[in-house]
C-alpha cells in the first residue's frame, strides 16, 4: 500500500509541475466533455462523446468542438479494445476527420491507455496523418462508497506521420491532468480536473494551454 501511495503522489505532483520551457505561450482555456453510453451485452458497450474546447481571443489555438462515436468490447476482466469515428471542427482553423483504435486497462489503481488516431484534415489533399498516445495514471477511492475518486495522468503525442508534408513529426505533446470525480447516481457521473496541455515546437516557444476541465457523463 505505501508502495502503490508513493506512486500515486509522484504521478500527481509530475502532472502538477510538468516542466514548462523558458520561453513559451500560455493561454487560458475552458474544457467541457458531456458524453452518453449504454451496454449492448455484458462486454459490449457504445458511446458518444462531445467536447467544447474554448480558448481565448488571443490563444495560439482556436476553439475546438468535436463528437466520436465508439463501440468498445471487453476482451479480459480488466483490459477492454474500442474502435471509434470523430468529427473535428475547429472555429477558424481546418476541420479534421479522425479514425480511432483503442486499448484500454487496469491493474489496481493504475490506468493504461494506448491509442493510435489516424487524421485527416481538410483540404490537404486527403493525407492520412498517424499518431499514438500512450496514457499512464492512477484513480483512487476517497470514500468507503467508491463514489468520490481522485486521479490524475500523463499522456504523450507521438507523431509518426504528418498531416501535411513537413509538419512535425516524433514527441509533439504532452498532456498532465489532475483532479477529482463523482458518481451522483448508477447513471450520471461528474468530473472536475485541471489540464494543462503543452504542444512542443521546434524553433518557436512551445504552446502552453492550462484548463479547467469538466466531464458529464451519462450510462443506460
Amino acid at each position: 500500500m505505501i508502495t502503490i501511495r508513493k506512486a500515486a503522489v509522484s504521478l500527481a505532483a509530475f502532472a502538477i509541475a510538468a516542466p514548462a520551457p523558458a520561453l513559451a505561450s500560455e493561454d487560458f482555456e475552458f474544457w467541457l466533455n458531456p458524453g452518453v453510453s449504454t451496454d449492448l451485452d455484458d462486454n459490449t458497450a457504445v458511446e458518444i462523446e462531445t467536447a467544447q474546447r474554448l480558448r481565448s481571443a488571443d490563444a495560439g489555438r482556436v476553439d475546438t468542438y468535436f463528437v466520436r462515436g465508439w463501440v468498445k468490447q471487453k476482451v479480459a476482466p480488466s483490459l477492454t479494445l474500442a474502435g471509434g469515428v470523430e468529427r473535428r471542427i475547429n472555429d477558424g482553423g481546418s476541420n479534421e476527420l479522425r479514425f480511432l483504435t483503442q486499448l484500454s486497462g487496469s491493474h489496481g489503481v493504475f490506468k493504461k491507455r494506448l491509442r493510435v488516431e489516424k487524421r485527416f484534415v481538410d483540404g490537404r489533399g486527403g493525407r492520412m496523418g498517424l499518431r499514438v498516445r500512450p496514457r499512464l495514471g492512477v484513480e483512487l477511492p476517497i470514500t468507503s462508497d467508491e463514489r468520490l475518486t481522485f486521479g490524475s495522468d500523463a499522456e504523450l503525442f507521438w507523431t509518426l506521420r504528418g498531416t501535411s508534408v513537413g509538419s512535425d513529426t516524433g514527441l509533439t505533446g504532452l498532456r498532465t491532468q489532475i483532479g477529482f470525480g463523482y458518481e451522483l447516481s448508477d447513471t450520471i457521473g461528474l468530473g472536475l480536473v485541471y489540464l494543462r496541455q503543452q504542444d512542443f515546437e521546434d524553433n518557436t516557444p512551445d504552446e502552453v494551454g492550462h484548463a479547467p476541465l469538466l466531464t458529464i457523463d451519462f450510462s443506460f
